[in-house]
């Protein structure tokens, strides 16, 4: 490892229970995405981020009927959304119909974000979704 690096990292956390509802995940994670000046930088990765989130906190609450807890972590190459919730099951992609009203939240994570992870925890299971901001064109 070079002598000057260093790991630089900001990081946010929140609790939602179950009757907090997903608005406030979602306007939680805006407001902290333009405190990192991505709303102006990079708005469309904005959206996917807090879709990304609105989607992983219903599955938190939908199906682990748990407490979410948010969790978002830049370190200047990846924006980590990790939702924890209380249930091992991990979460599993399943066929949709067509006139279904639910269970596409998987899909929309995959296809939004860079890549994401499942994994068992202690008490519970963590959802990892990353989200690379588009690289700037270095100064000429």
């Amino acid at each position: 490892m070079a002598q000057n690096s260093s790991l630089r990292a900001v990081g946010w956390a929140r609790s939602l229970p179950l009757s907090s509802g997903v608005k406030a995940a979602r306007d939680w994670t805006r407001a902290h995405l333009a405190d990192l000046g991505w709303e102006g930088g990079a708005p469309d990765l904005v959206d996917s981020v807090v879709l990304a989130v609105s989607e992983l906190v219903t599955n938190a609450h939908s199906h682990a009927h748990s407490t979410a807890q948010l969790i978002l972590t830049w370190d200047e190459e990846c924006l980590h959304v990790t939702v924890h919730d209380a249930s091992s099951r991990l979460p599993e992609r399943h066929a949709v119909s067509d006139t279904a009203l639910g269970g596409r939240g998987l899909f929309l994570v995959d296809a939004l974000a860079d890549r994401w992870q499942a994994r068992r925890c202690p008490r519970g299971k963590d959802v990892t979704a990353c989200f690379q901001p588009p690289r700037t064109a270095p100064p000429s």
